[in-house]
């Protein structure tokens, strides 16, 4: 990558089997995550030096994160510093590696006899465990978590915060889960870290997400693994047996810079009777922006100019591009009918209801004429949602959006209550 400008580099806080971190002098509050040419297997009993793997390392983990980041998930990630290393946000990390599955393999099958490799998790398999190397991380339960009553940061790991990480964790698989299917993987588990951040007491994904991390079946054939796991396998480290590997993880980092481009393409068209409607439209597009949708805004009137307005429908459907159309019209809606009567693509109402009319005038977005399907949403901003929905069948970047806001409404729920109950004891 281009040059970066010199960092102060402090003292090294931690360094584990395949990465140091070290503080920086210059922007307290955050670190240096340095990779290591260092590969391991069952807690470094098999360890060897693979050269280039630094670099894979820190361009697979920060794809990932910014492909997270950029949906909604909120990690300590900050930036890619250089070809091996990335700043991140100070945490004390909580000692446990979540683990989530959606195949059984591995370990699994060992722990569960009788479980056939293979079997698929719906709802997704969670399990915990404890980092301890002196005792090959043993599997906790979330009693035991609880009873560690860890404090990291001046946070007390407590039911609330085990719950935001479980949950998150289920996130933070499917959004990856889903961009790995655009490329024809299967993400069959992976194991991620949280932290707290030193700063703001709050919990972030943290450490690194990279080929260590998950196994990875192209076309979800496990002969064709391209993890970590295809080393844990050898018989014999030899150097052909180590190119082979390094290429599994060089193809792996080409890929996941994959995961952050659209695989498919859409727009809405809001469509107002009148610019006098134009404060409500324009929260339509600007929810519809921070799903990554472009949108558009027309004004027409299916009762004053009906060919104009079907003429502007054709306009965007002569073009390929697949679009939902979103009706704005106050009084008597025909905007949103004679589009739903003449178009294949999608139309949501979306009236804006005024006090002293609004409940007589909904009904004419309400009650529709046999054969039109067009659905009324008042809400600007779950009518933005709703388009978001739709594209998101094709789109996995707006999925992803779309997840991680579902996640991040049911944490600050689960904040508030936790702040709720405190100040009622």
């Amino acid at each position: 990558m281009a040059s970066t400008p010199e960092l102060k580099v402090g003292q090294k806080l931690n360094e584990g089997k395949t990465k140091q971190i070290f503080e920086l002098v210059d922007q307290p509050g955050l670190v240096l995550v340095q990779s290591k040419d260092q590969i391991t297997a069952g807690n470094a009993v098999r360890k060897d030096q693979m050269e280039g793997k630094a670099a894979i390392a820190n361009k697979t983990t920060s794809c990932v994160f910014k492909l997270l980041q950029e949906s909604g998930i909120k990690t300590a990630f900050m930036k890619q510093h250089s070809d091996t290393a990335f700043i991140a946000a100070h945490c004390e990390m909580i000692p446990i590696e979540w683990v989530c599955r959606r195949v059984a393999t591995g370990s699994f099958l060992k722990r569960n006899p009788g479980v056939k490799e293979g079997y698929r998790f719906s709802p997704l398999k969670m399990e915990m465990f404890f980092k301890d190397d002196a005792n090959n991380d043993p599997q906790w339960s979330e009693e035991q978590l609880l009873e560690a009553k860890f404090c990291l940061a001046g946070l007390t790991i407590g039911q609330c915060e085990v719950d935001i990480m479980n949950r998150s964790t289920v996130a933070i698989f499917e959004i990856l889960e889903k961009s790995w299917a655009t490329q024809n993987c299967t993400l069959v588990d992976m194991k991620i870290e949280f932290g707290v951040n030193v700063k703001t007491q709050e919990i972030v994904l943290a450490d690194v997400i990279d080929n260590d991390s998950w196994r990875l079946w192209p076309a979800g054939d496990r002969s064709q693994q391209k993890d970590k796991q295809v080393y844990r396998d050898l018989k014999e480290v030899t150097p052909e047996a180590m190119q082979m590997v390094k290429r599994n993880f060089e193809w792996v980092s080409e890929r996941v810079k994959l995961l952050l481009e659209s695989q498919a393409s859409g727009r809405v068209v809001v469509l107002m009777g009148s610019t006098s409607d134009m404060a409500h439209c324009e929260k339509i597009k600007k929810a519809c922006t921070s799903y990554g949708i472009p949108c558009v805004l027309r004004v027409t009137s299916a009762h004053k100019g009906p060919d104009e307005t079907l003429r502007i429908k054709a306009e965007y459907e002569g073009d390929g591009v697949p679009t939902v159309f979103v009706a704005v019209a106050g009084r008597s809606n025909g905007l949103g009918p004679v589009m739903s009567g003449n178009t294949a693509y999608p139309v949501i109402n979306c009236p804006p209801i005024t006090p002293d009319w609004g409940a007589q005038d909904v009904w004419s977005s309400l009650r529709m004429p046999s054969g039109l399907g067009c659905s009324t949403i008042l809400s600007p901003d779950a009518a933005a949602q709703f388009a978001a929905q739709i594209f998101g069948l094709t789109d996995h970047l707006v999925w992803c959006k779309l997840r991680a806001s579902m996640l991040n409404t049911w944490v600050s729920l689960k904040v508030a209550d936790k702040k709720l109950q405190a100040c009622s004891l």
